[in-house]
């Protein structure tokens, strides 16, 4: 015999039923919706397409280089950046935290270091907002 509310007399099981059923829908994979998977591909090709030069990473940098699923450089007007992507999420997760173990320690890396979804940006210099929205927009699943 199953527990009752005592101020609806149902059984209280039914009350765990939405919070159960939620739970398993975010381990099922639903996410928040900047849980992306992006391609290097399409968002290199979409920045080549507003006519923003991409190059390969420089050698000397060791997590863009190794990075699973892809990386480049794209240079904007007063600034650059190197996008790496991840297979996974928690790829993309341990790139930004290379880059922040590998940092110098002058290197205010908050202010120019950005995770979305799968794609880690490390900024030359403090982005404007101008050029972060456009790289952000060409981020392309």
């Amino acid at each position: 015999m199953s527990r009752r509310d005592p101020y609806t007399d149902r059984p209280v099981t039914r009350r765990l039923l939405l919070p159960l059923l939620l739970v398993a829908l975010l381990v099922a994979g639903c996410g928040p919706p900047s849980a992306k998977i992006y391609s290097e591909t399409k968002s290199r090709d979409c920045l080549k397409a507003k006519s923003i030069r991409t190059t390969p990473p420089p050698a000397s940098d060791f997590v863009a280089t190794t990075a699973l699923a892809g990386s480049f450089r794209a240079r904007l007007k007063d600034n650059f950046v190197t996008l790496s992507f991840g297979d996974t999420l928690d790829h993309a997760d341990n790139i930004d935290q290379a880059y922040r173990s590998f940092r110098a320690h002058n290197v205010g890396i908050d202010d120019v270091l950005r995770t979305q979804g799968n794609a880690v940006m490390l900024w030359h210099a403090h982005p404007s907002d101008a050029d972060l929205a456009l790289v952000q927009g060409c981020l392309t699943t």
